[in-house]
């Protein structure tokens, strides 16, 4: 993104890295920048709706305290289970999931992140007692779930389609609005009955304040990047979806997930009630 923003602006586009709290040392680090255009932050939605909630001690709080400016990428996880897995379908594997309370074993790429919270709500819709089994990511729920150490994992569309093609392991279903095109024979979760669609989605957001043609030039930047279709076939490829929103709606898509995953976190007991 900042590479093809950069023949916008003159003096060029530095990108600085700042790994962290799972984003909140990026977000931190922009609410508390002069709003001048100067700063601008890419990150995942769970940085700003999840981990404010998680560690209150946080400089920020909730989608009020900064600008958003578009949303560029998302992408929507998925349930896998082994290729010889018993279950051909998504029914089939919820159904055993309610036969056998806490038999199914749920790889998750950890605690609190944003897939996690997918799996608890799919989880609760389903009336199930399934196992969120938390990983450092998709490096090692891999092995768990070829090694049978769980039952199925919840994953990113890129990081399991080399093994779908490999025929090692299927998918049961994707939690988005439509169907995955990677996988077009996959139902979404909401097809099967139960409307999970919750996806981890990429924007830029500036300090508050920020003054409008400055987000505009911003945004602009931005919105060329995104509707260049060289840049869908790179996403594609990595199994992500080009997503653009904006401004004020935007910002209400933030507080809608910042409620719902206000719900899950207390439902699950990472958060006081």
């Amino acid at each position: 993104v900042a590479d093809g923003m950069k023949p916008k602006f003159p003096h060029g586009i530095t990108v600085v890295n700042k790994p962290g709290a799972g984003g909140a040392v990026g977000v931190t680090d922009l609410i508390q920048a002069k709003p001048d255009g100067y700063s601008i932050l890419l990150t995942p939605q769970s940085s700003l709706v999840i981990a404010p909630q998680m560690n209150p001690k946080l400089a920020y709080k909730t989608p009020d305290e900064y600008d958003p400016v578009i949303n560029v990428v998302a992408y929507y996880p998925l349930l896998a289970v082994t290729a010889d897995a018993p279950w051909k379908s998504i029914q089939d594997f919820v159904a055993d999931a309610k036969a056998n309370p806490g038999k199914m074993r749920v790889g998750t790429p950890g605690e609190g992140t944003a897939s996690h919270l997918n799996l608890e709500e799919f989880i609760f819709r389903t009336g199930t007692k399934m196992i969120p089994v938390p990983y450092a990511g998709w490096a090692q729920s891999s092995p768990a779930l070829l090694g049978n150490h769980i039952e199925a994992v919840v994953a990113q569309p890129g990081e399991v389609k080399p093994l779908v093609d490999g025929k090692r392991i299927r998918v049961l279903a994707v939690f988005q609005e439509k169907r995955h095109p990677a996988f077009p024979d996959t139902p979404t979760a909401k097809e099967a009955g139960w409307d999970v669609a919750n996806g981890v989605w990429y924007l830029l957001v500036v300090p508050k304040g920020t003054p409008a043609s400055i987000v505009k030039q911003i945004h602009d930047a931005a919105k060329a990047v995104v509707d260049d279709p060289a840049f869908a076939k790179t996403m594609t490829a990595r199994g992500v979806d080009v997503d653009y929103r904006a401004g004020e709606p935007l910002r209400a898509d933030l507080w809608r997930e910042y409620k719902l995953n206000t719900e899950i976190l207390k439902r699950i007991g990472l958060i006081k009630p």
